[in-house]
């Protein structure tokens, strides 16, 4: 008797397969035969259901970047935990972050595949930031959509490169850990509202939520 086909199963281990084949060698490094190898499928199964292999990139990236957003819904009420949140997922998951600088290497500035579809995502995440800028729980100097990409970049440049982090920071367990409480403190500092920010000494307060310059007055 003929083993029943199950698409969803095949799929699901080509997109794996897929995902450590691309995060390990961007698109052009890639080779179908060793992601057909690893998902135990045909090569002509992957072109049929994908087209081709930037298609296939471009699929993986997308579920990769849902993965992400069901596992760390965007908490533009409470950024400093957001990022931390986000922290910790980018440092189980790199292949996300490979997959994205292998984006940018491959495209550079110029449109990516199902663009619009993307952009829907962040701005969905921007007005996010822009509701908790509204309800006073952020603070309104900056623009929403310049906070997400700071602390986006915040969360994913530790494991962007691990190598400078290691070399700058550390690369031990407490090394980390200090690295990670340093960064939510920066993404409070940069979001909280003026009003909440802690005193300095003398109770002046920066914008930063700390000491205000002294100078001469």
């Amino acid at each position: 008797m003929a083993a029943v086909r199950d698409p969803e199963a095949t799929k699901a281990r080509i997109f794996a397969a897929a995902t450590a084949e691309f995060a390990a060698h961007g698109i052009a490094g890639a080779r179908v035969d060793r992601i057909a190898r690893e998902a135990k499928a045909n090569k002509q199964l992957i072109y049929a259901y994908f087209g081709d292999k930037a298609e296939l990139f471009s699929q993986v990236l997308q579920q990769a970047l849902l993965q992400l957003a069901s596992a760390v819904p965007v908490d533009a009420d409470d950024p400093d935990c957001y990022v931390d949140r986000l922290m910790e997922y980018h440092r189980a998951h790199p292949e996300l972050v490979r997959l994205l600088l292998w984006e940018g290497l491959e495209y550079g500035n110029g449109e990516i595949p199902h663009e619009a579809e993307r952009r829907a995502r962040y701005d969905d995440k921007a007005e996010a930031f822009a509701a908790a800028q509204e309800k006073g729980r952020v603070d309104r100097e900056l623009p929403p959509r310049h906070l997400l990409f700071m602390i986006s970049a915040l969360a994913g440049w530790a494991t962007a490169v691990p190598q400078f982090r290691r070399l700058l920071v550390g690369g031990d367990e407490d090394d980390l850990a200090g690295l990670r409480e340093s960064v939510r403190t920066a993404a409070g500092r940069i979001t909280r509202p003026a009003g909440e920010r802690a005193p300095g000494p003398g109770g002046a307060t920066d914008r930063a939520g700390g000491r205000e310059p002294s100078g001469d007055r």
